[in-house]
């Protein structure tokens, strides 16, 4: 009997144990295909983890409860439960941090605190409309040439025009019209996976942006998104899935990325 070819989404089974892929590790692939080989198919654990990284998906969890504090009884929790948010995400990734000169845990959780409190005095915190999604999954496809994508949606609220959906984003310095529209892909693809829930409502996207600068900043972001961009983003996707399927790894060295990555060690002594 012959043997059958392998859909997109057994072929990622195979190599991940997952049938889907997630827009970050598209973009970690594009980054650096051999740190997607340890990460994903390896499944070897960081060396080090970047203190910034651990500090975003910190400031994430803050950000969450002040959201489901919203969703649960319409009021915005005080610092203190945000701050408490932020200290249990950073404790539950405490372990082998490796900081930026000048920062210690104490320093950043009084930066986090600056900045949480610059959010709840912004628009953002009082979102105009009904919560539909916080951190919620999406599946579903972009191309029948590619594993289903997965989503994570930060927020998503609807209201009597349109389904808002928010991506959140912790950054060294404010960001231009231009960065936006340059991460713009991301968006892109939560549209696309956002159809089932926005009920026929056209959706919106934006960026909120938390700079982690000396005076904290927190700006939004909108992304017009031409849906014509649509199709560059699904090639893109399809390109990278084509070379993932093809188990093309190899380094890419880069100045920016290689010092704080956790697989630094590992990666130098990789020989092929």
């Amino acid at each position: 009997m012959i043997a059958l070819p392998m859909t997109p989404a057994e072929r990622a089974e195979q190599l991940t144990g997952r049938e889907s892929l997630s827009f970050s590790s598209i973009s970690t692939y594009q980054a650096c295909p051999l740190k997607w080989r340890f990460r994903y198919v390896v499944g070897l654990p960081e060396e080090t983890k970047s203190a910034s990284l651990v500090f975003g998906s910190a400031i994430h969890a803050a950000l969450q409860r002040h959201f489901e504090g919203l969703l649960i009884d319409s009021r915005p929790p005080p610092l203190d439960e945000l701050l408490d948010a932020y200290r249990i995400a950073w404790k539950d990734e405490a372990e082998d941090i490796a900081f930026n000169r000048g920062d210690t845990a104490e320093s950043l959780e009084g930066l986090a605190a600056k900045m949480l409190r610059v959010f709840q005095g912004s628009e953002l915190a009082r979102p105009p409309g009904r919560i539909l999604a916080i951190e919620e999954e999406l599946v579903g496809e972009i191309s029948p040439n590619c594993p289903p994508m997965l989503a994570r949606l930060d927020l998503a609220v609807e209201t009597d025009e349109a389904v808002i959906i928010t991506d959140f984003k912790t950054s060294r310095s404010r960001w231009s019209a231009d960065q936006a529209e340059d991460s713009a892909t991301q968006l892109l693809v939560y549209r696309e996976l956002a159809g089932s829930m926005a009920g026929g409502k056209p959706v919106h996207l934006q960026f909120g942006v938390l700079a982690k600068t000396k005076e904290p900043s927190v700006d939004i972001h909108r992304v017009a998104g031409d849906p014509r961009q649509i199709d560059r983003v699904r090639a893109i996707i399809e390109r990278v899935w084509e070379a993932i399927a093809a188990e093309i790894f190899y380094p890419a060295p880069s100045p920016m990325q290689c010092p704080s990555c956790g697989y630094r060690g590992t990666c130098q002594a990789w020989t092929g």
